[in-house]
């Protein structure tokens, strides 16, 4: 059997990483001749079929080969300062300045270039892409990074290559702002999300009219999100703070635990219940990126999540509510906050 995007990965050359979290701040990289810069792939464990992450690290002064391809990304700025040019099907070129925390994403196929500012400093950046999906949809490298078709309905206005947006109202979990690029994910304005607990906030980001689902949540400070599940490939990425996020399979008592900071990023297993917990002295926020967005769905069970993932699984949905937690899941929390001397918050949530 061939899966082409376990071979294209192979025959690119650089390192290839797999674990069920990454340190991606810390990987190894090597030269990307694609790219024209040192470079990475990260495989986490819960990646599924559809989304894949590369690490690109540009030199000071340095810049990466243009790329135009048919499938969609978004990058997430690990570390640095630097810029980005995006072309239009029309041949106008779109540049903005990034730094750490910015999230962009160029257009389908559109010509894009990444720079680094800095003489100094390099850069990192956190690419997630459906590349996998797509790669082995048409198994031809030629259809995939060499292809003509334009998509201009998808790049938007000028004010979306700005860090300007619109704002689209729906519901709590659902609200959405449309761009290309999120100039800071610590400064975005998120709307209060009171199901998902403990007085978490949220936005749904809708990048380049694509399928690719993102978001981007904060925890209060002593404070824990309630637990959920959901479907493989949405990688999660701390933005700022330090935490940890607990998973189990329904049924079994093992507690897996990931440890993460600003540049980790993993990716709940298939179903795998798991739960994200704030153990320092500031807020936490997280950034999520996956396949199927809440305005394209993609799939019949993202559009199911969709649904439920704010709602008890006593009715059907995918969320366990405080009440009906593993005690140890509050019991490790507090511990945790102890060694850290940081006050808990959570009394008015867990009766």
């Amino acid at each position: 059997m061939v899966n082409p995007y376990l071979d294209w990965a192979k025959a690119e050359g650089v390192p290839i990483f797999e674990d069920f979290g990454l340190d991606l701040l810390a990987l190894e990289t090597g030269p990307w001749d694609r790219y024209g810069v040192h470079g990475a792939i990260a495989h986490v464990k819960g990646r599924g079929d559809f989304m894949t992450v590369f690490v690109l690290e540009i030199p000071p002064g340095g810049k990466t080969i243009p790329q135009k391809h048919i499938f969609e990304e978004a990058c997430f700025v690990l570390s640095g300062h630097g810029s980005a040019m995006v072309e239009d099907h029309a041949g106008r070129a779109h540049t903005f300045e990034w730094g750490p925390n910015s999230i962009f994403a160029p257009p389908l196929n559109c010509r894009a270039q990444f720079f680094n500012g800095s003489g100094q400093e390099p850069v990192r950046l956190a690419i997630s892409s459906n590349l996998p999906a797509v790669l082995n949809l048409f198994h031809s490298e030629a259809f995939v990074f060499d292809n003509p078709c334009s998509f201009p309905e998808r790049e938007g206005g000028d004010k979306h290559f700005t860090g300007d947006g619109e704002f689209i109202p729906v519901r709590a979990g659902k609200h959405m702002w449309e761009t290309n690029f999120v100039p800071d994910a610590t400064d975005l304005k998120l709307e209060k999300w009171a199901a998902r607990g403990a007085g978490g906030s949220h936005i749904q980001l809708i990048l380049a009219d694509g399928i690719l689902h993102a978001h981007v949540s904060e925890m209060p400070v002593g404070t824990y999100k309630k637990a959920h599940r959901h479907g493989p490939d949405v990688h999660v990425y701390c933005v700022s703070g330090e935490g940890y996020s607990l998973l189990w399979y329904e049924g079994e008592s093992e507690l897996t635990r990931i440890d993460w900071r600003h540049g980790w990023v993993y990716a709940p297993p298939d179903m795998m219940f798991h739960q994200h917990f704030n153990t320092c002295a500031e807020p936490v926020r997280y950034l999520a990126i996956g396949h199927g967005s809440v305005r394209y769905p993609f799939t019949e069970n993202m559009w199911n999540i969709y649904q439920g993932i704010d709602v008890d699984v006593k009715h059907g949905g995918r969320q366990i509510e405080y009440a009906d937690q593993d005690p140890r899941v509050h019991r490790i929390f507090l511990e945790e906050l102890a060694k850290h001397g940081v006050t808990p918050k959570m009394e008015e949530f867990i009766k």
